[in-house]
């Protein structure tokens, strides 16, 4: 089970990154983009992910960690169930999100 403060301290360890509120609640940005927001719904998490598909691969997957909802409907984001997935597996999905957000340049420095 990943807490709240356990996704905190994630996002915010990537470079450049800040958190704000969205809509009321915590998400985490890389130069104004948003790339991570805990829900409304209790322990849950939004990630953008790289396309629809690999949004229903994951869903498909492992149906107790991921899931969508009509809000997110043919969106490239995911939600994930913080109960039900592993800090190292959050860890690379929120990595992921960055890159997705970052722009190329920060991005490339990190990749090194």
């Amino acid at each position: 089970m990943v807490t709240e403060d356990e996704v905190r301290a994630l996002a915010l360890a990537l470079p450049e990154t800040a958190e704000k509120p969205m809509y009321g609640t915590p998400a985490f940005y890389v130069r104004g983009r948003w790339f991570a927001r805990i829900t409304q719904e209790d322990g849950v998490l939004a990630v953008p992910v790289g396309g629809v598909e690999l949004k229903h691969e994951l869903i498909a997957a492992v149906p107790g960690t991921f899931l969508s909802t009509p809000h997110y409907d043919g969106h490239a984001v995911v939600l994930v169930r913080l109960a039900a997935v592993a800090a190292g597996e959050l860890a690379e999905l929120l990595t992921d999100a960055w890159r997705l957000r970052a722009p190329k340049r920060i991005a490339a420095a990190f990749d090194g």
